[in-house]
């Protein structure tokens, strides 16, 4: 296949140009398998759908994650997301597991709800800290369109994490004690957990890049 057609197809599937692919961008997801993807904690399933991952609650079930085989330091992260609106989710930045690779996963947690909500604000995964969005700075707002698909971009270089929803800023956190103890790690698509007699819900992600920052 010659350089012109790969672009051309590159700029059909994912909505980039060549230049852009050329420009350090590295796609997450080839929008056909998981390969590059590991599921930890849960039994929530992961499957693919129509271009996008589709995750699905499992009754009864802890929180869930399909996270990257490779861990990221410094970098920017693009991906849209639809979730339904009874479901809480979000996407694991710079995370870990505690007690091997089969333990709990932790660490910075760009949120994902229904508007309004705190979409985009930054939570500790079992870090016991809560949320690391300020409380101060931690106000509902309606950035995310229910029932749409909605693009986030998140931007984390040293102890800094920015976050936008649709081109509308959220998040911008300095955090030198997460920083600490989560410099590096993976990507992370959580479903959360929910309770007996509940769902089933899903959320889907499509379009996942990721540039590495050195």
């Amino acid at each position: 296949m010659n350089c012109l057609r790969s672009g051309m197809l590159l700029v059909l599937f994912w909505g980039i140009t060549p230049a852009q692919a050329d420009d350090g961008w590295v796609s997450l997801f080839d929008g056909q398998s998981l390969a590059g993807w590991i599921q930890k904690n849960g039994t929530a399933t992961y499957r693919v759908e129509g271009g996008a991952i589709v995750g699905k609650t499992s009754e009864g079930s802890p929180n869930s994650f399909l996270c990257t085989e490779k861990d990221y330091a410094d970098f920017e992260l693009e991906f849209e997301v639809l979730v339904d609106n009874e479901l809480n989710s979000g996407v694991q930045i710079r995370s870990q597991t505690q007690g091997g690779p089969t333990g709990r996963v932790n660490g910075p947690q760009v949120e994902i709800e229904a508007s309004p909500g705190e979409s985009g604000y930054v939570y500790g995964e079992s870090t016991v800290r809560g949320w690391l969005t300020k409380e101060a700075h931690l106000k509902p707002h309606s950035y995310l369109n229910n029932l749409e698909w909605n693009k986030y971009k998140v931007l984390a270089v040293g102890p800094r994490i920015q976050t936008w929803i649709n081109g509308k800023p959220v998040e911008d956190l300095e955090d030198a004690a997460i920083f600490e103890t989560h410099s590096t790690g993976f990507i992370g698509l959580q479903v959360h957990g929910i309770p007996k007699g509940a769902g089933p819900y899903e959320v889907r992600w499509r379009n996942i890049r990721i540039r590495e920052i050195k």
